[in-house]
């Protein structure tokens, strides 16, 4: 590098530059971009420190770090794969200018993936390594890793790639052009004529146009990997479609190498048997002539992709010799050929032909369903789209001009061959026209010959007759054969090739479980032999059976449901309107992409209705399995984009819709913490929410430092996975925030979207609220006042042994070792309650040494035996309850969400074999009434009950040793003013609110004894009840202090069946009208 002193000069400074990005000298790190690297001397020679050395034989790049070595001396080393990455824009910046590797996938072929700085490394500040948090987005690979991605692309870069002409235009056109073009299209002009041939031609030349359009537009919207066809509707409509098509599409392919040997086969016995030259039988000798042809396909095939191209070269270059062959022929007069219906170019013969003469029950539509299965073969080129060098430009030059030409040729086949030869003709020399005959009706009698002996049938030649008549029209006939062999050969080595390949790219996506074992590739081209074996034998196998006549229509239909899928990508791709959609290829509409898919699944019902229906269901078979199965892939498909555009479109509606109370939904906030962590209170509301209404587990995350929201994104990911997972339908709404009373406020104000919005505030009783510190009762008092002040309905879960199990190891799924995240320095983890507390509802403090649902504890440790109870409680809600009784307490009228959900309940499987009881407060003297009155409501709301009971003892006194134990409990919270100064009394007041005073005691007595006495009744009454739904008490705010309301709640719900406390914002959510 010294000898390039001279090319460095003076304006190297304006080349590179410097800059300290840390201050600490022992770990400082400075970055030197290069304008121009190639351009690079020596450390002396470009101005940098004397202590600065280049490593030689490091590899340059446009952007280098110099960092100390500890030794006194600053090595350059490249940073390509740094998140640091520095650019001189004016001034010294670590601001990256745009770059195409930023874009690049991790396992990218055409490039490097390089990440750009993080928006965290910009703009906050530099109070750590910079390089410490490693990768943007959580794609920091391992050494190893590296590695071998380098070394992938090392061996990738030897692999041979084609270009537009022979990977698409060849293919796609010894594809199309088939043996139909010899032995078939002779025929089809006789029947049709000219005029009805050519539009068959055209018509069958538009659906595959409007394919190859919809094709061109899929392929340059993004960089095209191996697939083809698969790859191309499954990154548009996502697996479901992409595995169901690309399954069906890749054994058409393998069954396609049979039909295309088998013809070639019996191409080869019909000569044999002209000779008297069969092995055995004709049946027999296809075979065995099939099973070679097929052994040496494979060994074309798997020698290499560049030895399968160079032989397709050479059958183009066969077919195109034939197809010259006969245009040449047509133009030479040949008297011995007018026998056989061959006059050369000639207006009456034009004429005559123009026109349609069906014969044998043909009609026009059978006659294209013959036809149409030449025309298929358009993704011939796409197929291969991991061996082209550029798919996006090769795939729509290849391919629209390989349907131009062959539909050129096509029409040019039908013109000719219907202007120069009659439709039958008894190849008779004798049969010329003599005096004493009349003959003005047929061409053939102004040129000469009388072939009307033909009417009767018998005759052998002609358009209608002979099906090697273009062999006649040639002028050497052998070439034709040979065209026959090249167009068979080429169409099969093609289809060879195709089925591997896309089968390995559905193997390597992981669609269907089993089939990974296709997916591994071998030498530089990654070549599929795995696939190349198994489409070998599923190829000689229905060689084998050497009889494709009913298979054949199902084959045609096969690719033709994949034209109508790729067609039908394009028109759902725009109908989603994704920004992601922006293909370069501007000339295709979304209308006309829809229109062709429509003519794709007509035509599969006018080639053959019953394979149309085979087909159909084949494909939504397999589309119901991958849609059950959830393969866990991510392609932003348009599926995905239609979804979230018809959710907006929705949730734009809805907000133009006042509420109604008929179509009142309870949309529940769950203070859940973790959703692994309180199972019974998710389960339990998802019993009543699941397919009914907004279920949003809140989080409220203490935390008194900044939250590594990269860390707080991946965490929402795996929790919101595990919701799915478990088929719990809820999303995850965790927030930060230095109380927890703040967070349950910002969700109460914050969650939601328009009409989508919790009415309904779920949280678990504080079963720990005597052990722990009041200001924790203080904070779940206050939350429960905050919801009523948002006009929320509330709802508590009280269970006998408590719902939080995250203590216990094991039952936090989301605390695996696997989904864990690393816990750094700056990440703030929230800490547990104890374990019998049940909502977030304690002010947590945080440090990264504390117990933390997402810290794994000694698995080998025993369960204690409330432990072990806790645990089984936790599931009693994901069970089918068996018989027994739901019991509403439905005691004050809050709108009906006390009576609602109960009946929700019961609509659930789980739930069915429960009755609701119902019980209300009433006088004893008029119980009779009171029971008329609400069995008439109840019917009137449509509900079903089974028993409804009037507590007339309601106001009696509780019993005196319940008293006594209400009075021991409140004790310890009382203000105890009578003990102290005025003075001293208001002051501890403000300091802990939650006290009570002697005279908001003796004001809410009867209150208070009221509870008693309810729970006195509750456990008469409903001791057995599966659940017991109750209306739950009010505490006016500011009056009433949290420890007496927190005692009336636990005076209420003690020693019960699991009960649910409900109290709605008392706005009518039931009604009687219709």
């Amino acid at each position: 590098m010294s000898g390039r002193n001279s090319g460095v000069g003076e304006p190297a400074e304006s080349r590179f530059h410097v800059d300290l990005v840390h201050e600490d000298e022992s770990r400082g790190r400075f970055r030197v971009g290069f304008g121009d690297p190639g351009a690079l001397g020596s450390a002396a020679d470009i101005g940098l420190p004397p202590d600065v050395f280049l490593e030689p034989d490091a590899p340059r790049s446009d952007s280098v770090s110099l960092h100390s070595t500890g030794t006194g001396q600053t090595q350059v080393s490249d940073t390509h794969s740094n998140t640091y990455y520095m650019r001189t824009f004016g001034h010294n910046t670590v601001d990256a200018v745009p770059n195409i590797d930023f874009y690049r996938h991790s396992d990218a072929t055409l490039g490097e993936k390089m990440n750009r700085p993080s928006l965290a490394e910009l703009h906050d500040q530099l109070d750590k390594d910079p390089l410490e948090d490693g990768l943007a987005n959580g794609e920091e690979p391992a050494a190893a890793e590296e590695g071998a991605a380098r070394a992938a692309k090392e061996t990738k870069g030897a692999a041979i790639k084609f270009g537009w002409v022979k990977g698409v235009l060849v293919r796609c056109m010894l594809n199309i052009w088939g043996v139909m073009l010899f032995i078939r299209m002779s025929w089809i002009v006789g029947q049709a004529g000219i005029g009805l041939t050519v539009a068959i031609i055209l018509m069958a030349t538009v659906v595959t146009t409007i394919t190859g359009l919809s094709t061109s537009a899929i392929a340059t919207n993004g960089f095209v990997r191996g697939g083809g066809a698969y790859y191309l509707i499954s990154r548009s409509l996502g697996p479901e479609f992409g595995g169901s098509i690309g399954l069906i599409f890749a054994f058409a392919n393998a069954v396609a190498v049979a039909m295309y040997v088998v013809g070639f086969a019996e191409t080869v016995v019909e000569m044999l048997n002209d000779v008297d030259a069969l092995m055995t039988d004709e049946l027999n000798d296809v075979r065995i002539v099939g099973a070679l042809t097929v052994i040496l396909l494979l060994g074309i095939s798997v020698a290499g992709m560049e030895w399968e191209a160079k032989a397709q070269i050479v059958l183009l270059l066969i077919l195109l010799a034939a197809i010259a062959n006969y245009f040449v022929g047509s133009l030479i007069p040949d008297q011995d050929k007018k026998a056989k219906g061959f006059f050369g170019y000639q207006t009456a013969i034009l004429v005559e032909n123009l026109g349609p003469d069906f014969r044998d029950d043909e009609t026009f539509f059978s006659v294209f369903a013959i036809f149409f299965p030449a025309a298929t073969g358009i993704l011939a080129g796409a197929n291969i789209s991991g061996d082209l060098s550029d798919p996006q430009s090769a795939i729509p030059k290849g391919t629209l001009l390989a349907i131009l030409i062959t539909g050129l040729t096509y029409v040019a086949v039908a013109i000719s061959a219907g202007s120069c030869m009659v439709r039958d003709a008894t190849g008779d020399v004798n049969d010329t026209l003599s005096d004493t005959i009349n003959c003005t009706d047929a061409a053939a009698c102004t040129l000469g010959y009388d072939f009307s002996i033909c009417k009767e049938g018998g005759c052998q030649y002609g358009l209608m007759n002979d099906l090697q008549a273009m062999s006649l029209a040639s002028a050497f006939g052998p070439l034709i054969t040979a065209g026959i062999f090249s167009a068979t050969l080429s169409s099969a080595l093609a289809s060879l090739v195709s089925a591997p390949k896309v089968f390995q790219a559905l193997c390597k996506d992981n669609i269907y479980p089993g089939l990974g074992v296709f997916a591994k590739g071998y030498g530089k081209n990654n070549e599929p032999l795995r696939g190349y074996v198994l489409t070998f034998c599923i190829g000689l196998a229905f060689i084998l059976i050497a009889e494709l006549n009913i298979i054949a229509p199902i084959i045609s239909n096969f690719f033709l449901a994949s034209y109508a899928l790729i067609n039908f990508s394009v028109f759902h791709a725009s109908l989603a309107n994704s920004p992601g959609w922006r293909p370069s290829f501007k000339y295709y509409n979304m209308w006309v992409s829809l229109m062709g898919a429509i003519l794709c699944c007509v035509v599969m019902f006018v080639i053959n209705w019953w394979a149309a229906l085979v087909t159909l269901l084949i494909v939504l078979a397999l589309y119901i399995y991958v849609s059950y199965k959830k393969p866990d892939v991510n392609w932003g498909s348009s599926t995905q984009a239609l979804i979230y555009n018809q959710a907006l479109t929705q949730c734009l509606n809805l907000t133009g819709v006042e509420d109604h109370v008929k179509n009142f939904r309870p949309q529940c906030l769950v203070l859940t913490g973790y959703p692994s962590s309180r199972p019974a209170l998710l389960q339990l509301v998802h019993s009543f929410t699941k397919n009914v209404g907004l279920m949003v587990c809140g989080h409220v995350r203490i935390a008194y430092r900044r939250a590594n929201a990269k860390e707080a994104s991946q965490e929402h990911a795996r929790c919101q996975r595990w919701l799915n997972k478990k088929r719990i339908k809820a999303f995850y709404a965790p927030v930060f925030s230095d109380t927890l009373r703040h967070g349950v406020h910002f969700l109460l104000q914050s969650v939601g979207l328009g009409r989508l919005k919790p009415n309904t505030l779920v949280m678990g009783f504080k079963n720990n609220w005597m052990e722990g510190h009041m200001n924790d009762v203080e904070t779940y008092i206050n939350i429960i006042h905050d919801a009523f002040d948002l006009q929320f309905g509330m709802v508590i879960l009280r269970l006998p042994e408590g719902l939080d199990v995250s203590h216990i190891q094991g039952q936090d799924e989301l605390s695996s070792s696997n989904d864990k995240p690393p816990v750094s320095k700056d990440t703030p983890v929230t800490v547990t309650l104890t374990k019998d507390s049940d909502s977030d509802s304690s002010p947590c403090k945080t440090a990264s040494n504390q117990s933390s649902p997402l810290i794994i504890r000694d698995s080998k440790a025993a369960l204690s035996t409330s432990d072990q109870r806790l645990l089984e409680s936790s599931q009693q809600f994901k069970k089918k309850q068996g018989k027994g009784t739901i019991d509403v307490w439905w005691l004050f009228d809050d709108g009906g969400l006390t009576l609602l959900l109960p009946y929700l309940l019961t609509n659930r499987s789980k739930w069915a074999d429960c009755r609701i009881r119902v019980f209300i407060g009433g006088k004893i003297n008029r119980i009779d009434h009171d029971r008329r009155m609400m069995a008439t409501l109840l019917s009137r709301f449509r509900i079903d009950f089974s028993d409804i009971n009037v507590l007339g003892d309601i106001n009696t006194k509780p019993k005196k040793h319940n008293k006594l134990w209400f009075k021991a409990m409140v004790e310890p919270y009382r203000l105890k003013e009578e003990d102290m100064d005025q003075e001293a009394a208001e002051r501890l007041k403000a300091e802990q609110p939650w006290r009570i005073t002697d005279n908001e005691l003796e004001l809410y007595k009867a209150k208070s004894n009221r509870q008693i006495r309810l729970n006195e009744l509750l456990k008469e009454h409903s001791s057995d009840a599966k659940l017991i739904v109750m209306t739950m008490p009010l505490a006016r705010k500011g009056v009433v202090s949290s420890a007496l309301y927190m005692c009336w709640l636990e005076t209420l719900s003690k020693e019960l069946p699991p009960l649910l406390l409900v109290r709605g914002n008392h706005q009518s959510v039931l009604t009687f009208y219709s």
